[in-house]
């Protein structure tokens, strides 16, 4: 059959991506003589009639009102430049899915094949380095590359399939150089004792040598990202310099002995110690909520929902998760992952997710493109590109976007942080958790695999410098979120779920984790896994990622109702896998078995690891003598980490379900920023108030000066905000997300982690808040560039929708007061003290007496007010004198209240609110219409306001 081509391009009152390409182009790159650009899309199209064709143009390709086509590209002037882009061979192009899918829905026929790409004609005096400049910024080499302009003869790519087995000769034999030239060769992100633990498995058990296969798929199942072997290293001697740290650390120890009396299998970790604030507080009675199971989707805890006034027994479930490596190679692709792949758990837990956050870390993304670190994409590009994705993802798939935070540190340069945390929940009648018996089956649900799904683990798993970058590109994928929706539709339904004994997502590891965790013994038919493209080994099959896709544990009986429920969603089912008597993980492909390995060797995750770790006293600059100006005000809202981020948070949309509580912004001018995410419960049948609240906290400042504070803060900022938006730190419940540099065999590179898990640990036992959850991540490190130490924490409870409070001033005329804990010389919070603050504000607000409440954080009582003003252009004016580090330091724990009229309050009154608009105390008067223009326009370049 012929290729048929099409070009598609907006016409010019529609532009709107040329226009903001343009704008960014120019912005980025310093290239006036820049004058226009246009962007073309070109669908190539086989395995349709020319009628099929002409008939799919207006209706498919095209949309006639806003858009303009041609049959041959549009030629090119003299002062004109033409280049094509398009995605590598592997990678899940959209586009191009979409309208294969669109043509087989219209025709009736089979599916045809689709192929698109990116023409870009750019204009102006532009020299051939300046072009190459504009190509290098479009063209991001680990997803794409700059593509041929003519014509195709055939979209067929013959693919050579494998069907040979390949095993690592002599590998029970090999010497130690030849185990570490090995390690080098494949690219392993296992260590010499991880491989010499296999050969030692192989040799005296297995007595053979292992498959390929085996090899990376034991790397994928081992890796930091997978199994949390950092933090599952044994800890034998810690050394700590500060006192308080040190009394902390004593405390773990008898909590230890408390939990583990006369238990000799539990060594010290790193996840010990992340993991034991819960357990001590279960055991103390304070986690009754917990909802505990042997699967490990998501943080899952027991609530009741009012439904049209009647309770109802729910499970509310959340995660975080991150991305931080695809991201930071392939920003829009990586983002959009992130957010496919905190989805996935809780729904994997069988919950309907029905509101995001997400919480960045990035370079000031302000420095010129010419200064970026060779090896690296510019910052501005990253974080555009990162919002993009993770925008894209959430609004296709259906998915409120509540919150969206970046935060600006330098370390941020060595690696992205990119984290999304998503709440979900479902009714817990329709949650079937059982143990998989032999003769149970595995059904591989939703999409197909692919070679880009390959590493993504295990290259998450590493530090990077500039040549191991230069291999990445497959592992990071392209999301397709309307094929996730299909599964979260699905899973709504009591009927599939209770079919369910338990399930997993297809995750970093493919079927080897996804399907190899669910039961001892388990035989996998490769052959059965669907494909994208014909071509992949064995291999391939077993440890590629896969967004979209479940694998779940039913009873052979089910199999053929559970299929015709997937059918209705228009999802492939696949029966892959089936479960066995004896504990072994083995996979077939192609007549052979590729991986036949002990469950007892799988669980090892390798060999015993063993450090020291050292924690030196944290070390704090001396107080400087600042004071309180009008200059002061300028700088703190111009700050990189105060400024306004309104141009990011358009492009998320934060209403969709219907079920938001709180806007992203607050006031009649929609810009007061809201400090936590609210949403009402997702009931199919009925009304609800019942609402839940996520909050978070981190500062990397303080981090970066003492872990041990910064988690301590991180815990207390994440639990006030909550308390500021209606909730309680009496029914809360924590997750954290830990990202730290790679630790490499330093002791006190170490101890950062341990130093934050420490100070965690001590803010969850003292406040009665357990962390049930989080994840760990341990590759922050591109060469001689760390991240900064980095423990964020996320705070989610519960509360009736009429409790909730938002943050902007609501009238002129409201006493204000300012509420604070003690703090001792350690600059450590009283926790006795942060208590009876928790307490006193959730009685004003269960009382009635807030109309607006606001968690002092990073800028100090300065931020809040400037921030609380700019919701309803309402002023403020100072009666009590405020030091200026109260005024422009973080204070966590700390609360601005606006008090609703005629209430008498003891608490200290630092202010009123004022129908003038301006900040004015007894040494200044400042103009909040100046504030906000400062605070508006500070990262404008990058993240335009589309609505003003």
């Amino acid at each position: 059959m012929s290729v048929y081509r099409i070009y598609v391009e907006k016409k010019p009152e529609f532009a709107v991506e040329a226009n903001s390409l343009i704008s960014g182009i120019k912005s980025a790159l310093g290239l006036d003589n820049l004058t226009g650009l246009r962007v073309i899309n070109r669908y190539d199209a086989e395995g349709l009639s020319r009628e099929d064709f002409d008939l799919a143009a207006p209706v498919v390709f095209s949309e006639p009102a806003v858009d303009v086509t041609y049959d041959h590209l549009p030629a090119v002037k003299a002062d004109e430049f033409v280049f094509a882009v398009e995605y590598l061979p592997g990678q899940f192009d959209q586009r191009a899915d979409s309208c294969a899918q669109c043509i087989s829905l219209l025709t009736g026929g089979k599916r045809p094949t689709i192929k698109s790409a990116r023409i870009y004609i750019v204009s102006g005096k532009l020299t051939e380095a300046e072009l190459d400049q504009i190509k290098h910024y479009m063209i991001n080499p680990v997803e794409s590359r700059e593509a041929s302009l003519d014509c195709f003869d055939t979209l067929d790519i013959k693919y050579t399939i494998p069907t040979t087995v390949k095993t690592v000769e002599g590998f029970i034999y090999s010497t130690d150089d030849d185990l570490r030239f090995m390690l080098t060769d494949l690219g392993l992100a296992m260590d010499f004792d991880d491989i010499k633990f296999c050969q030692d498995y192989f040799k005296n058990v297995e007595k053979r040598n292992p498959t390929i296969t085996e090899i990376r798929m034991i790397d994928t199942y081992w890796s930091d990202h997978c199994r949390h072997t950092t933090f599952s290293t044994i800890v034998d001697n810690v050394s700590i310099d500060s006192d308080y740290i040190a009394a902390t650390f004593a405390d773990y120890i008898n909590t230890r002995k408390d939990l583990y009396a006369g238990r000799t299998d539990k060594p010290v970790t790193l996840m010990d110690l992340a993991c034991i604030g819960a357990k001590q507080l279960k055991k103390a009675g304070l986690l009754k909520d917990l909802d505990e199971s042997e699967e490990i989707n998501a943080c899952s805890v027991k609530i009741t929902v009012d439904v049209d006034g009647k309770p109802e027994d729910w499970l509310l479930m959340f995660k975080n998760e991150t991305h931080n490596h695809p991201t930071e190679i392939e920003p829009f692709g990586g983002a959009a992952t992130c957010l496919g792949g905190a989805i996935r758990d809780p729904l994997s837990g069988r919950s309907y997710v029905y509101q995001a956050m997400r919480v960045t870390g990035a370079g000031n993304p302000l420095v010129p493109v010419e200064d970026t670190i060779t090896g690296k994409l510019p910052q501005r590009k990253i974080v555009v590109g990162a919002a993009n994705g993770y925008s894209s993802y959430g609004n296709q798939i259906g998915l409120a976007t509540g919150h969206v935070h970046e935060i600006y540190h330098p370390g941020y340069v060595a690696k992205r942080m990119e984290i999304g945390a998503v709440v979900g929940a479902a009714p817990a009648e329709n949650v079937r958790r059982e143990r998989p018996e032999p003769e149970d089956i595995v059904i591989l649900l939703g999409g197909r695999t692919g070679r880009d799904g390959c590493g993504g683990a295990t290259g998450s798993s590493k530090s990077h410098n500039l040549h191991s970058l230069e291999n990445c590109g497959a592992e990071v994928q392209k999301g397709n979120a309307p094929e996730e929706r299909k599964l979260q539709r699905l899973f709504r339904n009591p009927e599939v779920t209770s079919m369910i004994k338990r399930c997993n997502d297809f995750g970093a590891g493919g079927v080897s984790v996804a399907i190899g965790e669910l039961a001892d013994g388990l035989s996998i038919n490769l052959d059965a896994v669907t494909k994208k493209y014909d071509g992949l080994d064995g291999t391939e099959l077993a440890i590629s990622e896969s967004q979209e896709r479940m694998a779940v544990v039913i009873a052979k009986s089910d199999l053929e109702k559970f299929m015709a429920e997937a059918a209705k969603e228009n999802l492939e089912a696949t029966m892959v896998a089936r479960v066995t008597a004896e504990p072994r993980l083995k996979m077939n492909w192609c007549g052979n078995t590729i991986v036949d390995l002990t469950r007892e060797f799988l669980n090892s995750n390798g060999a015993e690891k063993h450090t020291d770790i050292s924690i030196p006293a944290p070390v704090f600059a001396a107080e400087s003598n600042e004071e309180d100006t009008a200059d002061r005000w300028e700088s703190m809202i111009s700050n990189l980490n105060i400024c306004s981020q309104k141009g990011l948070i358009e492009r998320f949309d934060s209403t969709i379900g219907a079920n938001t509580v709180l806007m992203p912004f607050g006031g009649k001018y929609q810009n007061t920023p809201t400090q936590a995410m609210a949403a009402k419960l997702p009931v199919l049948h009925g009304n609800t108030k019942t609402t839940s609240i996520m909050g978070w906290g981190y500062d990397p400042y303080l981090s970066s000066v003492s872990p041990y504070h910064g988690a301590m803060s991180a815990v207390v900022e994440s639990i006030a905000k909550v308390i500021a938006t209606g909730g309680t730190y009496e029914k809360c419940w924590l997750t954290f997300q830990e990202y730290f540099e790679r630790t490499q065999n330093d002791p006190e590179r170490w101890g950062k982690p341990m130093s934050a898990l420490l100070g965690a640990y001590k803010a969850q036992i003292e406040l009665g808040c357990g962390s049930i959850g989080g994840k760990d991540s341990m590759s922050g490190t591109f060469e001689e560039i760390d991240v900064p130490p980095t423990l964020v924490s996320f705070a989610v409870s519960v509360t009736d929708a009429d409790k909730v409070v938002s943050q902007e001033f609501k009238k002129a005329g409201s006493k204000v007061i300012l509420i604070k804990p003690e703090y001792d010389d350690n600059k450590l919070v009283n926790f006795d003290s942060l208590k009876a603050v928790f307490e006193k504000v959730e009685k004003l607000i269960a009382e009635g007496k807030v109309l607006s409440c606001w968690a002092v954080s990073y800028g100090g009582v300065s931020e809040a007010v400037a921030k609380m003003a700019f919701g309803n252009k309402i002023g403020f004016k100072f009666t009590d004198k405020l030091t200026a580090e109260e005024l422009y330091r973080a204070c966590y724990g700390a609360f601005v209240i606006e008090l609703a009229e005629g209430v008498d309050t003891d608490e200290r009154v630092i202010g009123e609110t004022t129908e003038s608009y301006e900040i004015k105390s007894d040494n200044y008067t400042i103009s909040l219409d100046k504030l906000q223009t400062l605070w508006e326009g500070k990262l404008e370049p990058v993240y335009p306001v589309h609505v003003k």
